[in-house]
């Protein structure tokens, strides 16, 4: 069931957003004639094969291509030493900034191998066969180190050291010795001691949340070519083409302008396609093959060689009077940034108390090296974690107060005006208003059954602004196309159609959507942060209106009036005070006589994205012999701003519970001792199935952003963060046992529900 609270498209002014018309690129996707990453081919093409690490850590003591190269059919082989040495700085691409030698070494190893997977050398071969005969034939001379696998044991004085090079940033007294904490950062407000001496209960827990996979269906894909000239061509599924261009470039010492990114079809993404891994590789390739190359990742490969969501602990504490009112928030919080820096936790620090007025808290962050795959955005990185650990101590807190769950986070929700963790007031935002939905829902109010139970949780997440670019062509038969530099993801297309439709006044299905390539749309970012609706649809809008203003003046070139007299309405340009009217198509018609064809573009760097938060309802049935648990019901209740298609927010807000809901109950990376992933394949990482959960309910709530043209915020990356403290809330309500550690897996469920059996005191997971 799905419901929208607040204004719809019909009752505020829009004729066109706020409907559901069927998205332009529909037809193509259910009749499989879309063309994805790896659909392509080209003559003479060569396929690539990857050599990857069978070690977690190993210093890499020689790489002997010589036999790989003799092999039939092979055309080129490349190893670290082909890269040249990476530019200094840091690389702001993607969702992640990360330093281009990190890049580079994670692309491909070059003095040490740091996790299992980890890419050492490549082949470009005529078939596929070959290519992977001929990666067999690579001898390499490793000298194996022990790894570290566990955030904790990574800081601990003794764990074995990533990077010798490495000092914590962030401490007022700099490290003398190699250390695998990458940074630390801390967030204060107000005095935390004087918060909790005033509290009447103060509750502190540990939390843990293993490594889980973004999941996206489709695998990484690239297709190069490299020319005589020195130009490249690159077709590549991914969440930025622009990113893909300057971030090979970059690593390659290349010029921008020799790199054309071809954006082909993206089976998903969900931050975890925000950065390079194939491409650089393929240009090396084709480059020294003089021959196109396509490179494709294995599922195991995505699994071991792709950037996942971060494993973190967090020990989290809370204070709060008789009332219900928190008075103070501490957490420690370290989170796994893979072999090289750059986790979620600077993220997380900032969404842990995002949700509460809270006067007085202290934030303690640490990013720390592990040897395992580097960590990517996996949808509103590092809030997951956080909301696991902040949520379900509220939860307790309300507990013990013996105040209803929703009535606490109504008490303390933060509203316009709160100082948040970063010292900065929260614009207006809609919190409050999707608690209360959650609280009207009849979900909230419905009755449970045997060894059910059910929980609450609140989740925020920053949403982006960011640099987006649009160019709108007015077409000779009155028609448009607009071209625009975003990666379609979730239905994007059929909205920046939509936003073309509502601004000229022209039917939606005249109007023609295109994600263009990197030659032929101005720079913008990358498919992420919850942006494309809010920033790339503000882009079209300026172009919208440029061409709207060139419309007007055209007019008035035939009618011999100033442009001022002449207005603007249903695709129509009408003279005030005369009822003259020229159609969209009656001035393109004059555009011999009137200055030429209509085109506009606008680039932007869009400000003012607004947070945006939700509220989650979640039933589940505990099955006390077993551990298992089944969510039973889920109700999702989110603050879109305005929902432009309202279709595709509910989607967004399904499929972010729905994943959230798999980190909540199954999905982890399980390593060995020697820190090989055990469950690199679909059949042993547990993804929830249609079986695994029910229908989702969604209610979208609209409390408009007012510092944007249609009052959006960004709706991708909210619905993840509650999912995993809603499920721990109801597994407690409804057997009893709090759980400390996620996944929440029928091992663990039982285990806490014997130790229950032995110690009802002491019941936790």
């Amino acid at each position: 069931m799905a419901q929208t609270n607040g204004k719809n498209g019909s009752g505020n002014g829009f004729k066109v957003l706020g409907t559901r018309p069927i998205r332009h690129d529909g037809i193509d996707k259910v009749t499989g004639h879309a063309n994805y990453g790896a659909d392509l081919s080209l003559p003479g093409m060569l396929h690539a094969k990857f050599l990857r690490s069978p070690h977690a850590h190993a210093r890499i003591l020689s790489v002997d291509t010589s036999k790989a190269e003799a092999m039939p059919g092979v055309k080129a082989v490349v190893t670290g030493d082909d890269f040249p040495p990476p530019p200094t700085g840091i690389a702001e691409s993607g969702e992640t900034p990360a330093d281009y030698s990190d890049l580079a070494r994670n692309v491909m190893a070059q003095d040490k191998a740091l996790y299992h997977g980890h890419a050492i050398a490549a082949v470009a071969a005529t078939t596929v066969r070959q290519a992977e005969e001929a990666v067999k034939r690579i001898i390499v001379e490793y000298d194996v180190l022990p790894p570290v696998l566990d955030v904790r044991d990574a800081m601990r004085d003794g764990a074995p050291v990533l990077h010798e090079s490495m000092r914590t940033k962030g401490l007022a007294d700099a490290p003398d010795r190699p250390t695998n904490v990458a940074s630390y950062s801390v967030y204060e407000l107000g005095d935390v001691d004087a918060g909790f001496a005033a509290a009447d209960v103060v509750i502190e827990r540990e939390h843990t949340v293993n490594t889980v996979h973004q999941g996206y269906i489709e695998p990484h894909a690239a297709v190069v070519r490299s020319s005589e000239d020195g130009q490249v061509t690159i077709w590549a599924s991914s969440q930025g083409h622009f990113m893909i261009r300057e971030l090979s470039a970059q690593l390659l010492h290349l010029d921008i302008s020799q790199i054309k990114v071809i954006p082909a079809e993206i089976g998903g993404g969900f931050g975890g396609k925000t950065t390079v891994y194939l491409e650089p590789v393929g240009i090396l390739l084709s480059r020294k093959a003089d021959r196109p190359v396509k490179l494709v990742m294995t599922r195991e490969e995505v699994f071991r060689g792709s950037g996942p969501a971060p494993a973190s602990y967090i020990r989290c504490k809370l204070g709060a009077t008789r009332d219900g009112r928190l008075t103070a928030g501490y957490a420690y919080m370290a989170y796994e940034a893979g072999a090289f820096p750059g986790s979620a936790v600077g993220a997380g620090m900032m969404g842990i108390f995002a949700p509460y007025d809270l006067p007085n808290l202290r934030i303690e962050g640490y990013d720390v090296c592990v040897n395992k795959p580097k960590s990517a955005a996996y949808r509103a990185p590092g809030a997951p974690n956080a909301s696991f650990s902040a949520e379900t101590i509220l939860e307790e807190i309300a507990e013990k107060l013996r105040v209803d769950s929703l009535d606490i986070r109504l008490r303390n929700a933060a509203v316009e005006g709160v100082v948040n963790a970063t010292g900065v007031a929260w614009p207006r935002i809609g919190l409050q208003e999707t608690l209360e939905a959650a609280r009207e829902h009849s979900h909230y109010s419905a009755p449970l059954g045997p060894n059910q139970g059910r929980g609450v949780a609140a989740g925020w997440w920053m949403n982006a602004g960011g640099l987006s670019s649009a160019t709108l062509q007015i077409n000779e038969d009155g028609t448009a196309s607009v071209a625009e530099g975003s990666p379609d993801i979730g239905g994007t297309r059929a909205v920046m159609a939509m936003i073309v439709s509502e601004e000229l006044g022209i039917p939606v299905d005249k109007v023609r959507p295109l994600v263009a390539d990197t030659e032929s749309v101005a720079y913008t970012g990358v498919t992420g942060g919850s942006r494309v609706a809010y920033a790339t649809g503000w882009a079209v809008t300026n172009a919208c209106r440029d061409a709207i203003r060139q419309m007007r003046e055209c007019a008035a070139r035939v009618w011999e009036v100033d442009a001022e007299r002449v207005e603007w309405s249903d695709g129509k340009a009408i003279l005030s005070g005369d009822g003259k009217e020229l159609t969209l198509k009656e001035i393109v018609a004059e555009a011999h006589a009137t200055g030429g064809m209509i085109t506009s573009a606008s680039s932007i760097n869009a400000p003012g994205a607004a947070a945006a938060f939700g509220t989650h309802v979640a039933d589940v049935e505990v099955d006390p012999e077993t551990g298992r648990v089944l969510v039973t019901r889920y109700t999702v209740c989110q603050d879109a701003g305005k929902a432009l298609h309202p279709s595709y927010v509910e989607g967004q807000m399904q499929g972010g519970a729905a994943q959230g809901i798999g980190w909540a109950i199954n999905e982890e990376y399980v390593f060995d001792a020697d820190g090989v992933m055990e469950n690199a394949g679909f059949l042993d990482y547990r993804m929830p199935v249609a079986l695994d959960l029910p229908m989702i309910d969604t209610v979208i709530v609209e409390v408009p952003n007012p510092r944007h043209p249609y009052g959006v915020r960004g709706v991708g990356e909210v619905p993840i963060v509650p999912p995993i403290a809603a499920i721990a809330n109801a597994i407690y309500a409804a057997a009893g046992v709090r759980m400390t550690a996620c996944p929440m897996s029928p091992p663990r469920v039982l285990a806490a529900l014997k130790k229950q059996a032995r110690s009802p005191q002491a019941a936790a997971g």
